[in-house]
Formats: C-alpha cells, structure tokens, sequence
C-alpha cells in the first residue's frame, strides 16, 4: 500500500483508553499495522491491533484483546521477509507470545524466569532480536535481565507452536532494571545494554557474562529509564534519566562522557527513536514534512507519561506535548536547536520510528495515535 499519491501528512486513530505502548509491524504486507497497549490503572488491560485502510484513508480496529495489567513495551517479531509466523510479544507482569491472525490474536506461550514459584518480578521493558529474532531479553525489577530462547515449530493443527527457555539469566544492576536492547554491534546477536535505577549504562556479551562494562553512569545518579541503539552506526547510543529534560547520546568508544546533549525540552522526555536509515538524526517527537528535509542522522524523543506502574514517573504539571527531530552531525560539538518541532494535543506518552518505511513516524498521547509523515 502506498500513500504517497495522498495529501494527508497525518493519520489520526482513537482508542477507547490511554495509548500507552506501541509497535509498528515488520512485515512487508503488513505495512500500516501497529499494535497499542492500553494504560488502565486496574488488572484489566487491553492490547488493539489497527491498521490504515487504503481506500477509505482511516484507521480501523482489527482485533482486540484482554491483557493483565498495563503493557509495558509491546513488539512484533522483527521479521522483515514474513518468514517467521506472525507474532507478537508484550510484557508486563509477564513477558507474553502472541500469534495474530486476520480473525484473532491468541496467547503462545506465557514466559516466567522464577522456576520455584509462579510469581514473577514485574517486567520493565523488552527487547527482540533483530539478527536472531529467536532471542528476547527482558528487564526486571529483580535487577536482573534475562535472554530467552524462543523455538517457533510447525503448525500442526491447532498445537502451539511456540515456546521458550531462559537462556541465561544475570544480575545486571544493583536496583531495579528499566530497559535493555541488543546492539547491532559484533555481528548483531551477542550484546546488549541495560539501563537501571542505579543511574548507569552497561554493557554485556553474552559469549563473556562475567564481566559487564559501565559505559556512563548519571552524575546526580538518577535511574535512566530508556537506552536506544543508533540503527545504522553500533558506537552510538542514547539514553534518558527519570524526570529529565534532556537526552544524553555515548559513545561507546568513549566511555563516561556523553557526545552529545539534547535539551531543548521544557519537561520531562519519554521516549527515543533513531531513524532506522540513517545515522545522524533524533528525534524527540513528530516532524512536520514540509519541513523536514532528509539528512544522514535522525533520533525520536518524547515527553514521558506519568505514574506508569511500573516505571517510577513523578506527576509533571509542565509537559510541553512536543516531539522534536535534531541533526547530530556536527556532533561532539554542541546542537542546541532541533530542526523540527510538532506540537500534540496531549502530553505524548510514546514515540516509534517505523523501520520499514522510514518516513513515517507514530506518536501516542491521551487515547489517540497519530502517525506523522516525514
């Protein structure tokens, strides 16, 4: 499907709860697909898969689902050619595999790293392998993050056809942990990073787990929330601290020292996003496209949602609802404007640069879900 022979810059969807996490499909006939974890401050959650139809130009709902609990981070398999079947995974209490349909979506396996009781430690955040999409890790409160095997068999009537196994499971922080996500670096498949309430960046190999490296710690040693990997150079990474304006970029060749600051934010940032084709610009929220021009290097942020359930939010009465796009060319000198600011109706809780379709952007704020041509 194209749009491109359209006017429309904007696509608009509303939910009937707070869009919280979202994801855009990898497939290539599933190229409008995204999937919305509701935020309801009870057990019973919701999880939406909405899609752009192309005659009428609107989103619609295809399949709803329940989900215990908020969704933490939600993802489709990164499975760029379709090989794979058509999964999807959430965490939350839990970390969950679902398979989707065109008729409904329907839990696989259900993926508990506690073997002694059926209690989890709640799970902050996820990552998927994009190399070797049947690896996952996950983060935890418990301080420990945890890499998953996934094996994917043969449909065979109405059998499950996937399950999963820990890998190996490691004590990453000394408090809680808030995101991890592989690096493409060292052929894609063996390191990750973490980020956690003791105010550091680390680093791990999965073929060499007794040590990790600090890449940066917080000097005040605030938690950092979210770390994002640079989509096109490995060196590069960005991250976040809790109730902080700015994001910080690292070099992971040099250690300790950000590259780069972004704080042209007047509250507290939620999300990051690089640009999947590129390696030199950031985004902090929604482009205009008018005034947008391509450039080498691109990373999405976004002012963050409150009194998320597991991530330790302070209400903000200050939330400016931008999302802004910068270029980090000239870095390590300093960038002090973004090259693009969009301004939502809402205070914008997530923000995903669509990998396959690179001039496409998706923000979420209040119950809407907008999708933003760049």
């Amino acid at each position: 499907m194209s749009l491109h022979g359209k006017r429309k810059e904007i696509y608009k969807y509303e939910a009937p709860w707070t869009v919280y996490a979202m994801n855009w499909s990898v497939r290539p006939d599933k190229r409008f697909r995204l999937a919305l974890g509701s935020f309801v401050e009870e057990y019973n959650n919701k999880v939406q898969i909405v899609g752009l139809e192309e005659e009428s130009s609107e989103f619609i709902c295809r399949n709803t689902f329940d989900h215990p609990y908020p969704t933490t981070k939600i993802m489709w398999i990164p499975d760029s050619k379709g090989v794979y079947p058509d999964l999807l995974a959430t965490s939350g209490d839990y970390l969950r595999i679902w398979r989707v349909s065109d008729t409904e979506t329907r839990l696989e396996c259900l993926l508990n790293n506690n073997k002694n009781s059926d209690f989890c430690a709640p799970l902050t955040s996820f990552d998927w392998n994009e190399v070797d999409p049947n690896l996952l890790g996950t983060s935890s409160i418990d301080t420990t993050c945890t890499i998953w095997g996934l094996e994917t068999g043969q449909v065979l009537g109405r059998v499950n056809l996937v399950s999963g196994h820990v890998k190996t499971q490691l004590i990453a922080h000394d408090k809680e942990v808030y995101d991890i996500a592989f690096s493409r670096a060292g052929g894609g498949r063996d390191m990750f990073a973490s980020v956690g309430a003791d105010g550091s960046v680390r680093m791990f190999d999965l073929r060499h787990l007794e040590h990790s490296t600090i890449i940066y710690e917080d000097p005040q040693h605030h938690p950092l929330l979210r770390l994002c990997w640079n989509k096109q150079d490995p060196n590069y990474l960005a991250t976040m601290a809790m109730d902080g304006m700015e994001v910080v970029i690292l070099d992971v060749r040099v250690p300790c020292t950000p590259v780069a600051r972004l704080n042209n934010h007047r509250a507290c940032v939620n999300g990051i996003a690089w640009a999947p084709h590129s390696s030199c610009h950031i985004c902090t929220a929604g482009p205009t496209p008018a005034v947008l021009r391509p450039r080498p290097k691109y990373l999405l942020t976004a002012s963050r949602p409150r009194n998320h359930n597991v991530l330790p939010c302070s209400p903000s009465s200050a939330d400016d609802h931008q999302a802004l796009i910068w270029d980090i060319q000239q870095m390590p000198r300093a960038i002090e404007d973004p090259i693009l600011a969009y301004t939502a109706e809402g205070e914008i809780n997530n923000v995903q640069w669509a990998s396959t379709q690179p001039d496409w952007i998706a923000i979420g704020y209040n119950n809407c879900l907008e999708i933003l041509r760049v």
